[in-house]
Formats: C-alpha cells, sequence, structure tokens
C-alpha cells in the first residue's frame, strides 16, 4: 500500500452541479508550481505524496473547482508513466480516469471523453473485445487472484457433489471456461464415472459456442460424458429469466457458481435479493460465490475513488513484486483489465457503471436474508490454495486468511478477493 489516508472531508454527491470556474487562490498555490514537477516533500514518500494528490484532485472535481483539476491533473500527467514503477503506473491510470470525469463538465471535451469511454468499456469491434479477451487470459496467468478463486470454489463444488450420479453446474459469465477443465480431470477420476452439464451464460453467443466446444473435446478426451448449454442473459437485471431459462432435471444434482458475477446486479438490489431467491428456489447442493474485497459502490465518489486507490494499489504492488520490470503481461493486465475497471469507478456514473464492489460482509448479510446459508471451506481446500501460492506465486507478500469459514487472499496487509461457499 501506499499508505493510510483518513476519510475526506468533503461528502459530494455523484453528480455535483458544475459552477463557475473560481480563480485560485494562494492557499492552493502549492499544488500548482510553475515548472509543472512534483516538488520535494521533506519526509513524505513520493507514493504517499502522489496518493495525496490524487485524492485531492479528485476533491476538486467533486467540488467543481474544474481550471484547479484540470491544472493538477496536468502536473499527475507530467509526473506518472505508464512504463515507470508500480506508483507511476498507477498514477497514470488514476489520472486518466480522473481526466475523464473532469471532461464531463467540460462541453468542450465531451465528444473526445465518450470516443475515449466507448474505446476502453465498450467494445466496438471484434479486435477490441479480442484484446479484453486476452487481457482476461493473460490476468489469469500472471495474478493468483482467478486461480485462486476458481480452485477453491472447485473444491467446493467437488465436496457437495460427493457420490452424486449426474452433476449440472449453472456458471454465470463462464466466458472462456478456464475455471472447469481441473474440475473435469477431478470428475472424471471418480468410479463410478458420474455425468456432468454445464449451463454456461453470457452476452457473446459465439464466445459461449467455442467455450462449449473447447469443454466438449476436453471431456472427451477424459471419457467424461458431457453436455454444454449456452444461454444468453442479454437483460442481468431479470432475475426471472434465469428460473425460466435454466432446465433443471430431477435426477441431477445442481451447483451453482457465481465467480465475480455477483457485482453487476448491485444497481438495483431489490432484484439482486430476488434474483438469489430464484436460486435458492432451484435448491443448489452449493453456491459458491468470489468477489472483490473493496466497496465500489459507496454512493459518495469521494469514498469510492479512496477505496479505489487503496485497493488497486495493492494489486500494482502485487505485479511490481513478482513481473519483471519490462514485462508485457504486466503491462497489458495494467492498461487493458485495471485500467478499464479504474476508469469505470473513477469516471462512469449511474447506470453505466459496472464496478460496483462491496465487501464480503454485505455479500453476507445478502446471502443469509435471501435463505442461505455459510458452508465452511475445508481445510484440503485451503491446503490447495496454500500450495498454490507457494509453487506458482513465490512472494511473500500474498498472504491467505479465514474468516467466517471463507477464505481471503490479500496483497501484504490489504484484503483483495474473497470465496464463499453457500447453500
Amino acid at each position: 500500500m501506499l499508505g493510510s489516508f483518513g476519510s475526506s472531508s468533503r461528502e459530494e454527491e455523484d453528480h455535483p452541479t458544475p459552477t463557475p470556474t473560481p480563480t485560485p487562490t494562494p492557499s492552493d498555490a502549492h499544488l500548482f508550481p510553475q515548472h509543472q514537477q512534483i516538488p520535494p516533500q521533506g519526509f513524505t514518500s513520493p507514493a504517499i505524496h502522489m496518493r495525496q494528490l490524487l485524492i485531492s484532485c479528485a476533491e476538486l472535481i467533486s467540488g467543481s473547482d474544474l481550471a484547479a483539476a484540470h491544472r493538477l491533473i496536468t502536473i499527475l500527467s507530467a509526473n506518472s508513466s505508464p512504463f515507470g514503477d508500480s506508483t507511476e503506473r498507477l498514477v497514470h491510470q488514476f489520472t486518466k480516469s480522473l481526466s475523464l470525469r473532469l471532461s464531463r463538465y467540460t462541453a468542450t471535451a465531451t465528444t473526445a471523453a465518450r470516443a475515449s469511454s466507448s474505446a476502453v468499456n465498450v467494445p466496438d469491434s471484434e479486435s477490441d473485445e479480442a484484446v479484453v479477451q486476452s487481457s482476461y487470459l493473460t490476468l489469469n496467468q500472471v495474478t493468483p487472484f482467478i486461480r485462486f478463486s476458481h480452485l477453491t470454489a472447485n473444491q467446493a463444488i467437488l465436496e457437495a457433489i460427493d457420490g452424486q450420479a449426474a452433476i449440472h453446474i449453472l456458471d454465470f459469465d463462464i466466458m472462456h471456461g478456464v475455471q472447469w477443465p481441473p474440475l473435469m480431470q477431478a470428475i472424471a477420476e471418480r468410479f463410478p464415472l458420474p455425468s456432468l452439464r454445464i449451463t454456461g451464460t453470457g452476452q457473446d453467443l459465439e464466445m459461449l459456442r467455442r467455450t462449449g466446444d473447447r469443454l466438449a473435446k476436453f471431456a472427451h478426451s477424459l471419457g467424461l460424458r458431457f453436455q454444454f448449454h449456452p444461454l444468453l442473459l442479454f437483460n442481468t437485471d431479470d432475475p426471472t429469466s434465469v428460473a425460466a431459462a435454466v432446465l433443471l432435471l430431477p435426477d441431477e444434482t445442481l451447483a451453482v457458481n457465481c465467480v465475480l458475477y455477483l457485482h453487476r446486479l448491485l444497481k438495483d438490489r431489490d432484484k439482486l435479493r430476488l434474483f438469489l431467491q430464484r436460486i435458492k428456489a432451484m435448491n443448489p447442493r452449493v453456491v459458491t460465490v468470489a468477489e472483490k474485497e473493496a466497496n465500489h459502490n459507496h454512493p459518495l465518489f469521494m469514498n469510492r475513488f479512496i477505496e479505489a486507490v487503496d485497493h488497486y494499489t495493492a494489486l500494482f504492488d502485487s505485479l511490481e513484486a513478482t513481473l519483471p520490470p519490462n514485462s508485457r503481461e504486466r503491462l497489458v493486465v495494467e492498461r487493458v483489465w485495471f485500467g478499464r475497471e479504474i476508469e469505470d469507478i473513477v469516471a462512469a456514473e449511474g447506470d453505466r457503471r459496472r464496478q460496483r464492489h462491496e465487501r464480503f460482509r454485505s455479500w453476507e448479510v445478502m446471502l443469509r436474508s435471501s435463505g442461505f446459508n455459510n458452508v465452511a471451506l475445508s481445510p484440503f481446500a485451503l491446503s490447495q490454495a496454500k500450495l498454490l501460492l507457494r509453487l506458482h506465486y513465490p512472494s511473500e507478500g500474498y498472504q491467505l486468511h479465514t474468516l467466517n469459514d471463507s477464505f481471503f487472499l490479500g496483497w501484504q496487509n490489504q484484503l483483495l478477493f474473497s470465496v464463499s461457499s453457500w447453500r
């Protein structure tokens, strides 16, 4: 982490009313030196100082001090780079996103902001989408967070379906299906050999078909009886569509997988609760949940912003410690995947904002209120997670914690992801 910082004294809403641009006063003159470089800060580390400047810039935008915010963005841009150390790279991504947020209140930049936002957040061509999907696969390779989530969820599913002859997995937003080959291999080693059916949801039918084909070929190589059903969910806000569209067979044992998915439904809590109730009504043997351990859904922009700075500081620091300085993979993950997330949290508003993460305690309340009970993750699942970190990510910075029968993976003293199991 770059260092702790108290809550902002400003508690501005997401949509501040633009006011006439004030003339800078002597009190903020220290933020805007004429030579456009960060001045020496005594005993304050550069990382902490840059963090404070980012927060100051967000406060200026939140308070509609647009001219001062623009000047500070100029300074931050001059002192950051996508090719520098972890602090410079982090500041670069946040500065770009603050610039986009600022442009919402600057009429001359509206068109450029929309074009930039569209190019990053909503891919409008096959090549854009291919870059995004490629960055996800790279993220899965160079960080332990997705593999940790998949491995732990798979173990919970395996233990829940032990001894069952027919298994049905409903996977929300299956993407490339990289979670399932290890589970399929484990199932194929059981006797008598069970059958496996996966219903994978998504918003791209062609991607779902390619994922199904890959999984079917792998299942055939294992001698596993396997079926794949693609399920297009164009409107993820309609929970009743899931219950109506999923084919449930009476002889199958159902497992529901929600890895980095539920936060997308948080913009309407009533519909999210209805979604969870519909899932509960399907009577699954287990529901696995993985989410980021951060509150990026606070109604006040400054609270969201500070949470995001802390969360992504830890992520960028972990990449700094585990990948070489000239790593192309790191650049892709930070620029394409994390960059899109940061931009969404900082610059997007209303229904356009998708990154609405909340902490485990919020998910715990929502799941329990929907009729679910927490199922303790097993000691074997814990040993597997520890082995994953030791063999593939041998850095002492990664920390694994157990709390409320659930697992948390973080960097140093910052918790970043949680995995839990419910029934």
